[in-house]
């Protein structure tokens, strides 16, 4: 590795290596017949998502045997919380779209260090898109520095579920709904390139859903926020975040964090009893 290149490339290079061969594996059970099962709190999960994730588990580890791991499909080793860097794996984020043939969805992977996201990577396979980015390293897609492709003179594009579209809406926000992709990871990149201009996340989402994006949303100098706490930290004992918004326009920020607090606040809330946290 030449010595000027950035602290994080050799370990952005595990993972851009890595994704591309944990899509080719589950591009192997995409519309195909697939065995799935509901998990404990009703999420979907399939035989791909388990072959994903123990071919990422045994390739990464391989290579980084020093790094933790935390992953959607293995049970958590607290051991984690002692490491300095530690891989996050979603193998398949947006297991639903998966098994409804739906072409959005993504292997999402990042490495943590000290509780931040610096390297990432956010796979599209069957729609040929490959987002990535490290600490200080910028973004790319497809492999050519990421540049945001406004829509000229259109309102902004925003995706959110119902409830919170009915707060936007209250407040008078001029805007139109985007599309609601089914990988969390995948809708939140979409603000990096221009496609949305905002992306929002029920409170809930889990580290394995977001570190991937949040590199690349941060070195495209997009505000990522959980609205309760700032800048999501990661690695920590919980994964659990609360309500997220990914935002283009600055001037959207207000209203957006507004809607997302008034539907779902913030854990120890005196009202959080009464609210969904879907």
């Amino acid at each position: 590795m030449p010595a000027f290149a950035p602290p994080y490339a050799e370990d952005l290079e595990l993972l851009r290596s890595s994704a591309v061969a944990a899509g080719i594996i589950a591009s192997g059970f995409f519309r195909q017949p697939v065995k799935s099962w509901s998990k404990e709190n009703d999420s979907p999960v399939s035989e791909a998502d388990i072959l994903v994730d123990r071919f990422l588990a045994a390739n990464l580890l391989k290579a980084r045997p020093h790094y933790g791991w935390l992953s959607e499909e293995t049970a958590d080793n607290p051991s984690r919380l002692d490491c300095e860097r530690v891989f996050v794996v979603d193998p398949i984020d947006g297991t639903r779209a998966f098994l409804r043939g739906e072409d959005y969805w993504t292997v999402s992977l990042a490495v943590v260090e000290n509780g931040v996201a610096v390297a990432g990577v956010v796979y599209a396979p069957a729609r040929n898109e490959f987002y990535e980015a490290s600490k200080g390293g910028g973004a790319k897609y497809n492999g050519e520095p990421m540049v945001r492709s406004r829509r000229a003179g259109a309102s902004p594009l925003i995706p959110a579920p119902g409830a919170v579209h009915q707060e936007m809406q209250a407040a008078g926000l001029d805007y139109e709904r985007g599309p609601a992709y089914g990988s969390l990871a995948y809708r939140m990149v979409q603000v990096a390139t221009g496609r949305l201009d905002a992306a929002v996340a029920r409170r809930g989402a889990q580290d394995w859903d977001i570190a991937g994006a949040a590199v690349i949303l941060s070195e495209c100098g997009l505000d990522f926020a959980d609205v309760c706490v700032g800048f999501p930290q990661f690695n920590k004992r919980d994964v659990r975040h609360g309500a997220l918004a990914a935002i283009s326009d600055m001037s959207l920020k207000p209203t957006v964090h507004a809607a997302l607090l008034k539907v779902y606040g913030c854990p120890g809330d005196v009202s959080d009893q009464s609210r969904s946290n879907g």
